[in-house]
């Protein structure tokens, strides 16, 4: 469940939807009530028996030739002890080439993050906010040193692009944190600083976490209702965000195809 909403019937509608448009899905595990390890290795095992065999189930090459294992991105992985995670991810008890092996991508957010993602045993990591500033990871600054490390380290590093930022419609202390979209120019600098460090996945946060002002889904300016505002794609066209990140990706898959590195 997400937000006192139970999601279980909708995911196989969104497969379905997504095989029709020849996309995939992964699952972005966010925290819930009590999570650990130990249940954590049980909703795996679900995850897998229910919908690991849709087609539109997202899987990553590992090792070249290698098996196709499933993707997790682990949303405040740091609230779990590094040496909880170790025993879902390393030595002779974890998941490792077992069935419920995946892929997988923890949360990033200080720098002292790195050591623990490295004894945690995830495969990589992501640095998800779309405010530039607000954390280390979501700095495009650090970038450069987060591929060094996780290239030094054989780690994924997924640099985490977004339009903008503004969530004080939901939480109104938080003013600082806001990023204008600046027409785009902000969701620009963002993806140019990512391709630069040469990732070998960049994420995008978000298509449609409004509540965080992130969305880059189409949208049309209506007159406002109610208490929440959002800002407007004017001057431009609904589709504003959705044409710039396909402008990017069409960037970044040239740079793949250059440096032998491929899409995800």
């Amino acid at each position: 469940m997400t937000m006192a909403v139970p999601v279980d019937p909708l995911i196989p509608l969104l497969l379905d939807a997504a095989n029709k448009y020849h996309l995939k899905v992964c699952f972005h595990i966010e925290p819930y009530k009590e999570r650990n390890t130990a249940n954590l290795r049980k909703y795996l095992a679900y995850i897998m028996t229910r919908y690991g065999n849709h087609p539109a189930f997202y899987r990553r090459q590992v090792g070249g030739v290698g098996r196709a294992l499933p993707v997790y991105y682990i949303y405040d992985s740091y609230l779990v002890p590094a040496e909880d995670w170790a025993l879902l991810l390393r030595g002779t008890s974890s998941v490792r080439h077992t069935e419920l092996d995946a892929v997988f991508i923890g949360l990033l957010v200080e720098s002292r993050h790195q050591a623990e993602i490295l004894s945690s045993g995830f495969d990589g990591f992501y640095t998800y906010f779309a405010s530039s500033g607000f954390t280390y990871g979501s700095t495009p600054h650090n970038w450069q040193a987060l591929a060094s490390f996780a290239a030094g380290n054989h780690l994924l590093f997924v640099p985490s692009v977004g339009p903008g930022y503004v969530d004080t419609a939901v939480r109104p202390w938080n003013g600082r944190s806001t990023r204008p979209r600046e027409e785009g120019a902000y969701y620009e600098r963002s993806w140019q600083a990512a391709v630069e460090v040469h990732p070998p996945v960049i994420s995008v946060t978000s298509f449609n976490e409004w509540h965080e002002g992130t969305q880059i889904e189409s949208a049309s300016s209506q007159t406002a209702h109610g208490e929440r505002n959002y800002l407007s794609y004017l001057p431009h066209q609904p589709d504003r965000y959705l044409k710039l990140t396909n402008k990017w990706i069409g960037l970044y898959r040239k740079l793949c195809n250059t440096s032998s590195r491929s899409l995800h």
